[in-house]
């Protein structure tokens, strides 16, 4: 690792990112959500909507650390990390886009497609960043789990609609 001010600084840079891109998907699917949702038939499990906010501000905050670690070490070759962080980025565009094809274009099953390839990039990324820094990878467990959770939940809801 580097210095903890590097790390600091790097951290608050992809917290700030995630977090404010989440925050603008957010509000660009809110109609959606506030619309076109409620009005679907969803299963037993289904946590009530103010729960999404929270979970997902949290998640986001261990994936930033996680990344900032990676971007941040010094011992493992640059390829290597350049590599590992490349898997980060594409997951969080697919993240960032499976909002959009759930709530914008209202369509459960490509949605559900795209959170499963989410999935494994997700794991790959676990994968790659266990190589580099331990403590990276399992801050990815957490999300790993909750997109596995999301990915159940979606498929019920197009099961169902």
């Amino acid at each position: 690792m580097k210095t903890g001010r590097d790390l600091a600084v790097k951290s608050a840079t992809l917290i700030a990112t995630t977090l404010g891109i989440g925050f603008l998907v957010g509000q660009v699917t809110r109609p959606g959500i506030e619309t076109w949702f409620v009005f679907l038939e969803k299963p037993f499990f289904n946590p009530p909507n103010w729960l999404f906010a929270p979970v997902w501000s949290v998640l986001y905050v261990f994936m930033a650390i996680a990344a900032a670690r990676v971007w941040s070490n010094t011992k493992s070759e640059v390829a290597v990390i350049r590599k590992a962080l490349l898997f980060w980025w594409i997951q969080f565009a697919l993240n960032t886009a499976w909002s959009f094809l759930f709530f914008g274009l209202k369509n459960p099953l490509l949605a559900l497609v795209e959170i499963v390839l989410l999935e494994l990039l997700i794991y790959e990324t676990y994968l790659q960043f266990r190589k580099i820094d331990v403590v990276s990878a399992k801050l990815l467990i957490p999300y790993m789990i909750w997109v596995a959770f999301a990915a159940i939940l979606n498929a019920s809801i197009w099961w169902l609609n």
